[in-house]
């Protein structure tokens, strides 16, 4: 991605929103009701502590660390950012991604003038791992890598690690499922590196934008600069309603009935693919996954569906040309696009039919 120009992303675009959109991966289940009697309450006449102190605490008391190691971010892609300012001020020249990752890493680092590396390398100054991984939703070797490094006392030489844990609590297979029971994370998250967690995806909440990371113990130093390079209050009145209601049992509960639900969509939905005649790309452990659908104009047929009123995530951008990306969405919208899908072909096979006999007459 060339410097300057806008990282791709899903959700609404402007044409405005997707009747039935496949193209994020919001907690389909949502909006979790704990978190919108929440925001309902959230006192929007008046700034939120500039320090954060009582939401730090809470956050912390969540994770099981210090107050001390919790930096509040506006969203992702604001942390992503200013992490990559600050390992530019540390003397980073390159960045390692993941394979095919989120395009803000990229752009952040493209900005800034970084070199960037595809793949674990230990050589980077900055190296970014998501758990899963996005958009395949499988388990990122980079992380794995970084599990091995915490087990054996690795030592990082300087380097920033980042690992994303946006979809962590949306992993819906056994081995990682999500509890709700602090302290999280849970032991398939490696420890001795950055943590960058959105619990608006898991709340069905993606407008609400607030993050927060957690630092890895003995980075005092790191977390001062960070906090230096913020703007003042960085998380409004909503994002503070948010990230507090996140840690409450209530929203934890709700959550971890989701992801039953979830499941089974889930299923169906890959389901839906095959008899469509795609190829799912396995392993996906979270809530979306990828897909390569039988087309021979994939952006044309996107743009139909869209018009149509469905919009699925071009995985381009994430350097798998020709596939999409879909979020898990109830069965309704998985029959609105089966419907849509073969009512386009139908139209496909009518139009080829008639140029090829010159035939100008209705089926």
């Amino acid at each position: 991605m060339a410097a300057g120009v806008m990282p791709v992303h899903g959700g609404p675009d402007a044409a405005g929103a997707a009747r039935f959109d496949f193209s994020t991966n919001s907690n389909a289940c949502g909006p979790c009701p704990a978190a919108v009697q929440a925001l309902q309450a959230a006192d929007a006449t008046r700034y939120p502590d500039p320090a954060y102190t009582a939401l730090r605490e809470s956050l912390a008391a969540f994770h099981g660390v210090a107050p001390a190691r919790v930096v509040l971010a506006a969203s992702a892609s604001e942390f992503i950012h200013r992490i990559t300012a600050l390992a530019v001020q540390q003397g980073a020249v390159q960045v390692a991604l993941p394979a095919h990752s989120y395009g803000d890493y990229a752009h952040a680092a493209q900005v800034r003038g970084l070199g960037v590396l595809r793949g674990a390398s230990a050589a980077a100054g900055l190296q970014w791992a998501c758990e899963p991984s996005s958009p395949l939703g499988r388990e990122d070797p980079a992380a794995r890598a970084w599990q091995r490094d915490d087990s054996n006392g690795g030592d990082l030489a300087g380097a920033l690690r980042v690992l994303d844990c946006a979809y962590a609590p949306l992993r819906l297979d056994p081995e990682g499922a999500w509890t709700g029971a602090p302290p999280v994370p849970p032991g398939t998250l490696p420890a001795g590196c950055w943590q960058l967690w959105t619990p608006n995806k898991a709340l069905g909440l993606t407008g609400v934008r607030a993050a927060y990371a957690i630092a890895p113990p003995g980075s005092d130093e790191q977390v001062h600069t960070l906090v230096a390079l913020a703007p003042s209050w960085p998380v409004g009145a909503h994002g503070v309603a948010l990230l507090q209601a996140w840690v409450q049992p209530l929203a934890q509960q709700w959550l971890v009935h989701s992801l039953a639900t979830l499941r089974e969509w889930k299923s169906r939905q890959l389901a839906l693919c095959h008899g469509l005649g795609w190829t799912v790309h396995a392993g996906s452990r979270a809530n979306y996954f990828c897909a390569q659908p039988a087309s021979a104009s994939l952006p044309g047929d996107l743009a139909a569906l869209r018009a149509a009123g469905i919009q699925l995530r071009d995985a381009t951008s994430f350097g798998l040309p020709g596939s999409v990306r879909l979020g898990v969405l109830a069965p309704a919208a998985q029959d609105a696009l089966r419907e849509a899908w073969l009512a386009l072909h139908r139209r496909r096979t009518i139009a080829g039919y008639r140029s090829s006999t010159g035939s100008g007459s209705t089926l």
